[in-house]
């Protein structure tokens, strides 16, 4: 019996994504939009207590809050933000000034947004590395506010793994609110939570559902995203368990994820043993797994493709625009060449995906579904806005100014051909 589908030398429109409900999704996320919009806090609360199991008075977490977690934890954290720190610090910006012709200059600024919003998940798989990759990018960047949301646990704390890695990166706004529900109150604000510029973080069906409703008219977000995704590309030479590993590290994530094992084979017989090998390979190592069920669902809608035809590989590759991309074949280098639409790739053996979620220093909030295709994963670039100057004197007027009617007057703008007109009449006296 097959773990995954079977496709052999595929278009990539055949490599479909699992199919989400979304009319239900969409409607119970408006509703509950609409019920932060009206009911504030109280209505923050009474969500958390139907979803979350968990009574709480007090949104704001108080800080700072001393953690006992163990030592070569906190040192294992510390050295993820070192990396993080160190990867994103050489993405600065450098505005440059260009002076297009005589008297006029023009140039761009890159200044941080104001006040930003980390959805954190929590539940089952609190994930503090989603803080260190969201708010160590926006402390370099300069934003005056970082607003943290997270789920609380059944006796309304917070994971102390989130705490500690909020306080180390300087946090100091934390509240215990997960779900749609709290991207309703960054997005609009309510008497506690205050409203935020951009929304950062990824989350399950009902928190992207929620990003994208809001962004329509209230509020910037980082990316579109949905389940995590990760497509891992191996040939014969490649390690069969490490294969195994890296898809189940993925498979994990949620029960909506995706993965897909493409193998690269001289013949179609040869590629359907080396996926028989890499199955037997995941059921033995699934068993030592503690999230065994959201596993096998994930696998249920995931694929492994063989491809022997050369010419496939990429189209293949570029036209699912995974989230995460491994390449382990002994070509990699040369493969990596043609790569234009990934989240985030991962080159070699020894580069498990595991690496970039938390401690390499590249960024795990990537784009999901095929986004890769026309989106980039956060960076510290995402916590900016770019706004252009120009300044003009009366030489670049004179200089520019009659061209510049000329085009207004093309398009029947008088408007904007006579607030040039306006002032060259008068420096022309």
């Amino acid at each position: 019996m097959r773990l995954l589908k079977l496709l052999i030398n595929p278009n990539p429109q055949e490599l479909r994504r699992p199919d989400i409900e979304g009319s239900s999704v969409e409607e119970v996320v408006r509703a509950i939009i609409q019920g932060v919009k009206e009911g504030g806090d109280q209505a923050l609360r009474n969500y958390t207590k139907e979803f979350d199991r968990a009574d709480i008075d007090s949104l704001k977490v108080p800080l700072p809050m001393k953690e006992d977690l163990p030592e070569e934890f906190k040192k294992a954290i510390e050295r993820a933000k070192d990396n993080i720190y160190k990867f994103h610090s050489t993405q600065k910006p450098h505005d440059e000034y260009v002076e297009v012709e005589p008297g006029i200059t023009c140039w761009r600024q890159s200044v941080p947004i104001e006040r930003v919003g980390l959805y954190i998940p929590g539940g089952s798989a609190p994930l503090f590395s989603t803080l260190l990759m969201l708010a160590i990018p926006a402390q370099i960047a300069g934003c005056r506010e970082i607003v943290v949301v997270t789920p609380p646990r059944r006796d309304g704390s917070i994971d102390p793994a989130i705490l500690y890695s909020a306080q180390l990166c300087g946090v100091t706004q934390i509240y215990r609110v997960g779900g749609a529900q709290a991207i309703g109150a960054l997005a609009y604000g309510t008497e506690t939570i205050p409203k935020v510029d951009k929304i950062f973080g990824p989350g399950n069906r009902y928190v992207t559902e929620a990003k994208q409703q809001v962004s329509k008219t209230e509020c910037a977000i980082d990316l579109p995203a949905g389940p995590s995704e990760v497509m891992v590309v191996i040939d014969a030479s490649s390690s069969l368990p490490y294969a195994a590993a890296d898809l189940l590290s993925q498979a994990e994530h949620d029960s909506d994820s995706q993965v897909v094992l493409l193998v690269v084979a001289k013949d179609e017989a040869e590629g359907k043993r080396t996926i028989s090998a890499v199955e037997g390979e995941i059921i033995k190592q699934k068993e030592n797994l503690s999230r065994q069920d959201i596993v096998e669902r994930s696998l249920s809608h995931s694929w492994a493709v063989v491809v022997t035809e050369p010419t496939l590989l990429l189209p293949l590759i570029n036209g699912y625009a995974p989230e995460h991309l491994i390449i382990n074949t002994k070509d990699y280098k040369e493969v990596a060449k043609g790569v234009k639409s990934a989240g985030s790739v991962f080159l070699g053996e020894y580069a498990c995906e595991s690496l970039g979620d938390y401690a390499s220093g590249t960024n795990h909030t990537l784009p999901t579904a095929r986004w890769a295709r026309s989106h980039s994963g956060v960076s510290l670039d995402s916590f900016y806005k770019k706004i252009t100057f120009q300044e003009v004197t009366k030489e670049g007027l004179l200089s520019i100014g009659e061209s510049v009617k000329i085009l207004a007057e093309a398009e029947s703008l008088d408007g904007h051909a006579r607030a040039v007109t306006i002032r060259l009449d008068e420096v022309e006296k």
